[in-house]
């Protein structure tokens, strides 16, 4: 039996030395274009409905060490992701939610937060720290959290209570060990 060991490598991971030529090519947008050009040469379109596949929603946070596909064994087509800061289920969570079930027929949702969260060492003092910066208070809330166990409680909880959400019974929460790989489930109660 053989085996194969694929080496992941990011555009952090480019050897020391190489910056003058990541800059010779332009931003990070210029390499995306470029990089979605490539794409572009070689991609089919795979006949897929807006409908995914397995009916399923995932709530995760934007984090960029999640690779949610990967890591739930998931291929495109599969499932509605919605990310933001920390996973937080809030009225804009809420309201793609209610379009990716009443519109587009997702019936389970699955809440992903993760350690060692940025959101775990904000405040909401953050918010007038912009106020004083920008002269500007933002109408939305940090939605920090010092444990991520109950804040993965809190978020199910918002999502059991929504009125606008048809199918409330399959919800599911998680933290994902941003070392390990590995989910643990939080117990709603």
């Amino acid at each position: 039996m053989t085996s194969t060991v694929v080496t992941m490598t990011t555009s952090a991971s480019v050897p020391a030395g190489s910056e003058d030529a990541i800059a010779r090519v332009g931003t990070v947008t210029d390499r995306l274009v470029e990089a979605n050009q490539r794409y572009a040469a070689a991609f089919t379109d795979p006949g897929m409905d807006a409908r995914p596949v397995l009916q399923v929603a995932v709530v995760a946070c934007m984090d960029a060490r999640l690779d949610l596909h990967a890591a739930l064994g998931l291929q495109l087509g599969d499932c509605h992701t919605i990310r933001n800061a920390g996973g937080v289920v809030t009225d804009d969570v809420i309201r793609s939610l209610t379009i990716s079930q009443r519109k587009l027929g997702t019936r389970s949702i699955v809440l992903i937060h993760h350690t060692g969260c940025g959101l775990e060492s904000l405040t909401e003092d953050f918010r007038t720290e912009l106020e004083l910066e920008v002269g500007q208070r933002p109408a939305w809330a940090v939605e920090s959290f010092r444990d991520v166990d109950q804040d993965v409680r809190q978020s199910m909880q918002r999502v059991r209570t929504s009125p606008f959400l048809q199918h409330t019974d399959d919800v599911r929460g998680f933290v994902f060990d941003v070392r390990t790989g590995l989910l643990r489930e939080i117990d709603p109660a």
